[in-house]
């Protein structure tokens, strides 16, 4: 199996700065929306940790969502569910999309292909106020509008895009659901990472899109990674970084760039190995990031990849 770019050069120097006190074509992604029908009950400032990253106090730019296109949504319910301690709910009315949970605490959904030939993949929604006037703002930076804004029977409004460079992402406004409750504690995402060919290029449209921070951080080699924030937020609510590849560096995404969700998980070793009972594939680790945690490069068996990691904790 061909790797992409080794990621914990990449995710290193973000993680590092944790404080104490993260229109297509048939070659594209397709799945329903993330809500059909669900309510859930979000304590205000729920599940925050001294030095959480992502976290459920959502701001414009912020990430509030994630799911998962998939070509059998129960086989890969069945796959996640043991790896990420994922129990799952069928949203009424709803026979392609699942609702994924830890500990009562939304986690993210996973929702049927709806396209030919499209790569099973995970997608990260960005919080905003208006999907309308986003939408209108990544037309005005040159992106791509893919499923255009729609309310969502009152539960949320959404809509899907491609930045210039091909990334997809979505944006999503919470109505009756709160979006994502599971964050950055075990089984819940920690951090989001764009591998693109064009970092200038997407972090210009990120910017004019969202308001984007950004800060840089020299890597070997004499490459550089983004730590990117959301607007007007200070640097301890970073949720991801932006790093310039090579195609050839994309073969999991099929040399197009992508967004990568990394999941944190108590035992990295434990949760990798459950990865391979489950059918699923290792590009690399379990290994140590020294001052970070321990982390594993994963592909479930439908091809999708993301990230495993127990971090240190302070």
């Amino acid at each position: 199996m061909a790797v992409p770019l080794d990621p914990p050069p990449a995710l290193a120097p973000a993680l590092a700065r944790l404080r104490p006190g993260s229109g297509t074509d048939s070659s594209e992604r397709g799945r329903c929306g993330p809500v059909t029908g669900w309510e859930e009950e979000r304590p205000e400032g729920a599940w925050r940790r001294e030095n959480a990253v992502i976290t459920t106090d959502f701001v414009p730019g912020s990430p509030c969502w994630l799911d998962l296109g998939a070509p059998d949504v129960s086989a890969a319910a069945a796959f996640y569910g043991p790896v990420l301690g994922w129990e799952f709910e069928r949203p009424e009315g709803s026979e392609d999309f699942l609702l994924a949970s830890r500990d009562g605490r939304t986690a993210g959904g996973i929702g049927l292909l709806t396209e030919r030939g499209a790569r099973s993949a995970w997608m990260p929604y960005f919080f905003t106020p208006d999907v309308h006037e986003t939408a209108a703002s990544v037309l005005r930076a040159g992106g791509t509008v893919r499923v255009e804004p729609r309310d969502v029977a009152g539960w949320a409004s959404m809509a899907q895009f491609s930045d210039p460079q091909g990334g997809q992402f979505a944006v999503w406004t919470p109505g009756r659901a709160g979006g994502l409750a599971a964050v950055d504690d075990p089984g819940g995402l920690c951090w989001t990472e764009l591998y693109t060919t064009d970092a200038a290029g997407a972090l210009a449209f990120y910017e004019a899109v969202f308001g984007w921070q950004r800060a840089d951080t020299p890597m070997p080699g004499g490459r550089s990674y983004t730590i990117v924030t959301p607007a007007g937020q200070p640097p301890e609510r970073m949720h991801g970084g932006v790093l310039q590849v090579g195609a050839a560096e994309l073969a999991l995404s099929r040399g197009v760039p992508a967004w990568h969700p990394v999941f944190t998980v108590a035992d990295c070793d434990a949760a990798t190995t459950t990865v391979r009972d489950g059918g699923g594939a290792v590009a690399m680790g379990p290994e140590d990031a020294p001052g970070i945690g321990r982390m594993s490069v994963c592909v479930d068996p439908s091809g999708a990849d993301f990230v495993l990691m127990t971090p240190v904790r302070s």
